[in-house]
């Protein structure tokens, strides 16, 4: 069965029918795996003197500690690096893997594109950041991070955040689904017309669109989760 560009597989379960992208399930798996064996292979022989697969990683490593050290202080940025690394880890992989090499392998239905170009992986990640970032702000804050007051500022306050709440996610959701459908769809619209040649800069350009959504991101969640950390001091 395809839906809307995708492979489909539909199952019963207790009475509801459940459907299933299965490209976007393969692929995110696929870029599950190759994280996996990429980290496996960095970590193998770890030395102060680096190899150069070791110095790629530790400098994206170094360059997120310190966004999130400026942000939220070398306290929290210890708590929460892991989940800001992953997201940017997996997102850069799973639009890469959009590309080449799933490309090469061609589908009856649906496509090996990167799962990002389905909206229910941004939104499924979206929503584990709004949940993460939520959780830690009313750990440390209690009710004061949804209510402000009884006062007219600390209503209207409290009405912006809770209207943020649900624009966030769906921000976050919409920004890298869009951008990497738009860019998948530009592609093979080129290489629809011209088959050599004209479509390789604009595939050049995606490899670089890949990296900065995967960027924006993730400074998107540190920002998010700096916000609700430091609710109080405000």
């Amino acid at each position: 069965m395809s839906e809307q560009g995708h492979w489909v597989i539909s199952h019963v379960f207790l009475g509801h029918t459940l459907h299933f992208n299965m490209d976007t399930i393969l692929t995110m798996w696929f870029a599950m795996a190759l994280l996996l064996v990429l980290a496996l292979l960095t970590t193998r022989k770890l030395s102060i003197f680096p190899s150069k697969i070791q110095l790629v990683w530790e400098s994206f490593i170094n360059y997120f500690v310190d966004i999130t050290t400026q942000s939220m202080g070398a306290k929290y940025a210890r708590k929460h690096s892991p989940l800001i690394l992953t997201l940017f880890f997996f997102i850069l992989t799973a639009n890469l893997v959009g590309q080449l090499p799933l490309r090469l392998l061609h589908l009856r239905q649906g496509e090996f594109a990167s799962p990002n170009n389905d909206i229910n992986m941004t939104a499924a990640m979206a929503l584990v950041v709004s949940i993460y970032y939520i959780y830690y702000g009313v750990k440390k804050n209690g009710l004061k991070f949804f209510f402000h007051g009884w006062s007219i500022n600390g209503i209207m306050i409290t009405l912006i955040d809770a209207l943020e709440l649900f624009v966030r996610p769906f921000s976050l959701a919409l920004r890298l689904f869009a951008n990497i459908l738009a860019g998948e769809i530009m592609i093979v619209t080129f290489l629809s017309l011209f088959a050599y040649l004209v479509p390789l800069p604009f595939m050049l350009f995606e490899l670089f669109v890949a990296l900065i959504q995967a960027l924006v991101f993730a400074l998107l969640t540190t920002t998010y989760i700096t916000m609700a950390i430091q609710e109080e001091e405000e």
